[in-house]
């Protein structure tokens, strides 16, 4: 629904109005390059408005902050060579570059932690106001006030889980990762991801997607496995026969 309203704002909204939609496909989609996103966001990037061009660049930026999506990484780089002699675009391709592979690929911005169940209102509103300062590219970014782009900084979370012993030494797991399956409201033990793989820790996990220990050898401290979890030893956990 929202994606088709911003298509009627593309089709029959004045040039203000244009500039303002890469943003809001953006803060819709953050650490989540969705294809149809960065479909309309690649071709606003070429628009012959600057402003809408500027914020096209970073808005894909934003929706693959963390990500190292190639599609993202590919469409930056032919924009980098399009806009060589554009000293402001081009600023804005370096920066938007930097938000795709922030931390490696181990970093994301979110406004929700813990399985996304909890909503963050710090990092919601420095998702707005980062967007609000693109609005005016031209005189914050591009002028003295540069530093506006450190308000990101209060989004940012890691996209990794690390499992530590008590003693907090690194202790790698089996730990099964797939999307995550909303539970509330089902009767009995139901599955809480689907389509899962099976991996050790460290693992990297993606937007949508949730961890469960593969194994009832260590308890977790807490029930959300997402950063820094510390697990103990289960006292009751008997370990399988081999034949």
């Amino acid at each position: 629904m929202a994606l088709r309203s911003f298509g009627h704002m593309l089709q029959y909204g004045d040039v203000s109005t244009r500039r303002g939609v890469p943003l809001a496909l953006a803060l819709l989609n953050v650490s989540h390059p969705e294809q149809s996103a960065v479909d309309v966001l690649s071709k606003l990037s070429h628009d012959p408005d600057v402003a809408t061009a500027t914020n096209s660049i970073m808005a894909m930026g934003i929706c693959g902050a963390g990500t190292n999506n190639s599609r993202i990484a590919n469409n930056l780089r032919a924009l980098a060579s399009y806009y060589s002699k554009e000293a402001g675009l081009l600023f804005a391709v370096r920066v938007a570059q930097g938000l795709l592979h922030a931390g490696k690929g181990l970093l994301g911005f979110s406004a929700y932690h813990s399985n996304r169940a909890l909503f963050c209102p710090v990092a919601a509103g420095a998702l707005v106001a980062m967007t609000h300062a693109f609005l005016d590219f031209k005189g914050l970014i591009l002028g003295k006030h540069h530093y506006l782009l450190y308000l990101l900084i209060a989004a940012a979370a890691p996209r990794m889980l690390i499992t530590v012993d008590e003693e907090l030494k690194p202790l790698p797991v089996t730990v099964r990762v797939g999307a995550a399956v909303d539970t509330v409201g089902l009767a009995g033990k139901p599955k809480s991801i689907t389509g899962f793989q099976t991996h050790t820790t460290p693992v990297l996990l993606g937007h949508g997607d949730r961890a469960e220990l593969a194994t009832d050898e260590y308890l977790p401290v807490t029930s959300v496995l997402e950063g820094f979890v510390i697990l103990k030893k289960n006292p009751e956990y008997v370990p399988p026969v081999q034949s």
